[in-house]
């Protein structure tokens, strides 16, 4: 499920760098490179893994703030969301977007949405605290896959579940092919006219894709890091996945 091409470099210095660099245009260039579709996936995940009573949800690689924004929604003011990233450029966006958004509500006494700087390696919060942990498009930027997972479950209720919404790829050949191609000849240019980073940004994001697990592969990782009953849903012809486990 792998290539055997040089591994991508993401050491933490370098994914900070290079996601402080594009975070002014980072919601444009998703929305116009998934063509809009990146808002359906945050909307699939949140009713498929929806919040139940008033316990905390956590988002971490929160980027600018879209899924833990959406948590909120969907939990209608009522249930606290913690975000975290590692990226302040990246935060101060979602601080905005939540501000703008939402300020009115949460000056009336709705539940918290706070944002926060923290690596999902070693998150600063005590054990068994929220009821779902979500990452969106970010688990395979960190750079220890395994030590994140293990933090998100550790963080993680007991009976809690843990939600990846992750790039992947299409299982069909012709659709598998003509997606790789697309990412490794277009995407990158495209990318490169709204954002310039000597990052290469988006040569970043096919290898990195590229080169992360999908489908059974990564549920079995998330199985190993503690969790159980790992599903998996493919979305839009198998592009995107949505991974769902459970804390025993």
């Amino acid at each position: 499920m792998t290539t055997s091409s040089p591994a991508v470099d993401k050491s933490e210095a370098r994914v900070r760098q290079m996601f402080g660099e594009i975070s002014g245009r980072y919601d444009l260039m998703n929305h116009v490179l998934s063509g809009g579709v990146d808002v359906y996936w945050r909307w699939r995940t949140v009713r498929a893994v929806a919040p139940v009573g008033t316990a905390p949800i956590l988002d971490v690689c929160t980027g600018t703030g879209d899924l833990a924004l959406a948590y909120w929604n969907k939990g209608k003011g009522q249930v606290p969301v913690e975000a975290t990233d590692f990226t302040p450029e990246m935060l101060r966006i979602a601080e905005v977007k939540r501000d703008k958004r939402h300020s009115q509500q949460l000056a009336a006494g709705a539940a918290r949405l706070t944002f926060r700087e923290a690596d999902t390696q070693h998150l600063p919060f005590d054990d068994n605290l929220f009821q779902i942990v979500s990452v969106a498009f970010g688990l395979r930027n960190v750079t220890n896959t395994e030590l994140g997972l293990r933090e998100m479950v550790r963080v993680c209720q007991r009976g809690g579940r843990v939600a990846v919404l992750e790039f992947s790829m299409p299982t069909n050949p012709v659709l598998n092919w003509g997606y790789r191609s697309y990412f490794k000849n277009v995407l990158p240019r495209i990318g490169q006219m709204f954002a310039r980073n000597r990052q290469e940004a988006y040569n970043y994001l096919p290898e990195s894709v590229s080169q992360f697990p999908y489908g059974k592969a990564l549920a079995d990782k998330m199985e190993e890091c503690g969790l159980s009953n790992v599903k998996w849903t493919p979305m839009t012809f198998g592009i995107a996945t949505l991974y769902v486990g459970q804390k025993p």
